[in-house]
């Protein structure tokens, strides 16, 4: 079993990068040991009502004690790389706190990646803040995004050019929005307002982190990771392609924009001006310095319709979806990865540093046979494999999970992962899509 692709695909070549990805609090555990402090998840987690079932970040895959076994599962599987993340409170678990026994760990990660000839992949911002600076505020305090910029110039000096590509942040759009608009995620607030200046926080973090990185990792690539769901409208009215063109403008290039342009849309200013962050002279410079890389993660797509005069709503599609309910339309990711080149002249080469599908088959007889989730592989492979065609620069793809983990607000609920987990006995076994990974790998 392996997937299909065109013969001549620039997916079969042996140069374009494979990963599997994870990140630090969905599959660490080891949540108070060796001197990590507690993150606003820990905080969030332990708040009744917030996340299904009351599941938290214990124990998770128990990656912290069994990193090297992992990593020997990735090397057998034939991957190029793994993208994992860093957790902020096992570096500072206080302000200005420095926890030689956080570094410790992650250094013996990147070496066990390197030994094992797997490409590190960091990213420096995966959601868990430090506690404490979620009760100074979090992202709505512009404090924060000078305190990211230290917490990565100490990260970069220790693993300097030994990481192959780092990340600033993970998906803004859910720290920003999901965290501080809708109260999805932690630390589960809502307000509009304070999604948007949450949004510039973030941003100006990653702009402000980015010289000092550089200076630290001068051969490493730097660049960010963000998320987007494209929107379709609904109908052909000229109410609901207005509607879904300013969804566009609300959720993605809000963040991208900036990033490209120095300018935040002009479509969010003029509807909502009473939502536009405070921005201070020279913020916007730092925000729009060049990048190595884009990272783009991709699940799914919304369908649109206009609500009311300057409003919209998502409509469910009765089609196929994953587990979790998200709508499988992989031609979604062509669109995107094409209609970004159209709109930025200057975008920088792209890596797929999130795709995949929650597939809850249980183990049977040993085997997870998850062919929903192959077949998901397949189809969004071939997605990109048409936006290469088109003239899109994209490097690499990373496989979203490794393994089953924490799934947030989710819990333990939706398993994402190649690799199933028994999370009380921990045993992995790989899963179908893992064996039609190593299968497709072997063969190029």
């Amino acid at each position: 079993m392996s997937f299909k692709l065109p013969e001549a695909s620039p997916l079969q070549r042996s140069d374009f990068l494979f990963g599997v990805a994870t990140a630090s609090f969905q599959v660490e555990g080891a949540t108070t040991e060796d001197g990590r402090g507690e993150s606003i998840w820990d905080r969030f987690c332990d708040t009744p009502g917030r996340v299904l079932g009351g599941d938290n970040g214990m124990p998770a895959c128990d990656h912290y004690h069994r990193w090297a076994d992992d990593l020997d599962m990735i090397k057998s599987l034939g991957f190029d790389a793994y993208r994992f993340s860093i957790a902020w409170p096992r570096i500072e678990p206080e302000s200005g706190v420095w926890n030689d026994k956080g570094f410790d760990f992650y250094d013996r990660l990147v070496d066990g990646m390197l030994e094992r000839g797997i490409k590190p992949y960091a990213t420096l911002y995966h959601w868990d803040l430090p506690q404490y600076l979620g009760e100074r505020g979090g992202w709505v305090n512009r404090d924060t995004a000078y305190r990211f910029a230290d917490y990565a110039d100490r990260v970069t000096r220790v693993l300097g050019n030994r990481v192959s590509s780092y990340a600033t942040l993970n998906e803004p759009w859910c720290s920003a929005f999901l965290s501080y608009r809708l109260g999805i995620h932690a630390p589960g607030l809502k307000d509009d307002r304070m999604g948007f200046q949450a949004a510039h926080h973030l941003l100006l973090a990653h702009g402000l982190a980015l010289p000092r990185m550089r200076d630290n990792a001068p051969t490493s690539e730097h660049g960010i990771v963000l998320n987007f769901t494209p929107a379709y409208p609904e109908t052909d009215s000229q109410a609901d392609r207005a509607a879904a063109a300013y969804s566009d403008e609300e959720n993605s290039h809000f963040y991208l924009e900036p990033l490209l342009t120095g300018h935040y849309p002009v479509a969010v200013a003029e509807r909502h001006p009473e939502w536009m962050p405070t921005v201070y002279p020279g913020d916007m410079d730092a925000i729009a310095a060049d990048l190595d890389f884009l990272g783009i993660n991709f699940y799914t797509r919304a369908v649109i319709t206009a609500s009311g005069e300057n409003d919209y709503d998502g409509v469910p599609q009765q089609a196929a979806k994953t587990d979790i309910g998200w709508e499988i339309y992989p031609q979604a990711l062509t669109d995107l990865l094409t209609g970004f080149k159209a709109r930025y002249d200057n975008l920088p080469p792209v890596y797929i540093t999130e795709n995949g599908a929650a597939d809850n088959t249980p183990v049977t007889n040993g085997e997870v046979n998850d062919q929903l989730r192959v077949g998901y592989y397949d189809a969004h492979l071939n997605a990109v494999d048409r936006a290469i065609q088109a003239g899109v620069d994209v490097q690499g793809y990373f496989a979203w999970s490794l393994m089953d983990n924490f799934e947030w607000a989710e819990g333990y609920s939706q398993r994402f992962g190649i690799v199933h987990v028994n999370y009380d006995t921990q045993v992995r076994t790989p899963k179908a899509s893992a064996l039609a990974f190593k299968a497709f790998l072997a063969a190029r």
